[in-house]
């Protein structure tokens, strides 16, 4: 028993309670998303002369479970293909009243198991119509970018590399920093490593693997910033929870932030809880953004960014302040 007490203490028995709960967590949610994809108000312009846009539509929102969102509208095919490729929509129905195939557009960049669902729901109301159904896809998927996944698994390392690099600092002279400079000095690395990595992660998934379209300037910075509030973050919750702070960072960004950010499958495919919570995590803004830079010409990354740096800014001014009031109540002692 004695030796027991010494090989296992309380902390440390605390710490594996709290590792079995992160690894059941983890299962919990990489299952609870993955386990059942449906598509469900998948946002979808229908583009038809009334009274036919209005008949298919409600034909489309009766469907069961309602996977097509038919609210959006665009006036013609040019105005569907720009809201499409603007990332306002994720499909476009282009109906031909006059001949018996409609046409769907489609952007697999944004993810080809999203486009898939909906293919296949818009293929069997056409069948049920003995119609034919085209499908265009106006922002494909590189070659090299098997299913659309690399900019998610790009973002994944990003996000390992960001806690681990914090994790590192910490473990090299404790959790919580003892002073505000030295809480400064490990955000001013952090900052270092996070230029360094974006850069890295652009350039092998561009010019080494080309499995990435897009700017490499760009998808640097996109990494960059990820990394920097992935790990400014962990800075934080180490200031504030010491050692336990690595296991928050992780329950946040592994846990709850990978399986929601809409890389395997889209957000339209998750169920409810991991929907609503991807945009607000860094993969999911991360993921976001990295597909906006390489296939639609980096619209819609207003949201994601303020994501990006919030999580930033947050993690940098907790980190500065839980240093702050630790040094301050060391003098105090």
């Amino acid at each position: 028993m004695a030796e027991l007490a010494q090989a296992v203490t309380p902390r440390a028995a605390l710490l594996v309670l709290g590792v079995l709960a992160l690894q059941l967590g983890f299962v919990l949610s990489y299952v609870g998303a993955f386990h059942q994809p449906e598509p469900r108000d998948v946002p979808i312009a229908v583009v038809a002369p009334e009274p036919v846009r209005s008949q298919l539509t409600d034909r489309l929102d009766a469907l069961p479970g309602h996977p097509l969102d038919t609210g959006h509208r665009a006036a013609d095919e040019q105005a569907a293909r720009q809201e499409l490729l603007r990332r306002g929509i994720d499909a476009a129905l282009l109906v031909d009243p006059d001949g018996t195939t409609d046409t769907l557009l489609v952007a697999t960049g944004a993810g080809s198991s999203l486009a898939q669902a909906v293919t296949e729901v818009l293929r069997a109301v056409a069948a049920d119509q003995d119609r034919e159904l085209a499908v265009e896809d106006v922002a494909p998927a590189a070659s090299g970018d098997s299913r659309g996944l690399t900019a998610f698994y790009l973002v994944v390392g990003w996000c390992v590399g960001g806690y681990l690099c914090a994790a590192v600092l910490a473990i090299s002279r404790g959790a919580r920093p003892a002073t505000t400079a030295r809480a400064v000095i490990r955000l001013l690395v952090l900052l270092v490593y996070a230029l360094a990595a974006g850069l890295g992660g652009a350039l092998i998934t561009g010019p080494v693997l080309d499995a990435l379209p897009g700017g490499i300037v760009a998808t640097a910075l996109v990494g960059a910033l990820v990394v920097l509030a992935t790990g400014a973050t962990t800075l934080a919750l180490q200031g504030l929870l010491g050692v336990a702070g690595i296991g928050v960072a992780i329950l946040l960004v592994v846990v709850l932030g990978n399986p929601s950010a809409g890389g395997a499958y889209p957000g339209p495919l998750l169920p409810d809880f991991w929907r609503e919570i991807g945009p607000a995590l860094i993969p999911g803004a991360g993921t976001w953004l990295v597909r906006s830079v390489a296939y639609f010409d980096g619209h819609a990354v207003t949201g994601p960014l303020l994501v990006l740096a919030a999580w930033t800014v947050a993690g940098a001014v907790l980190t500065v302040l839980a240093a702050r009031f630790r040094g301050a109540a060391a003098g105090r002692r």
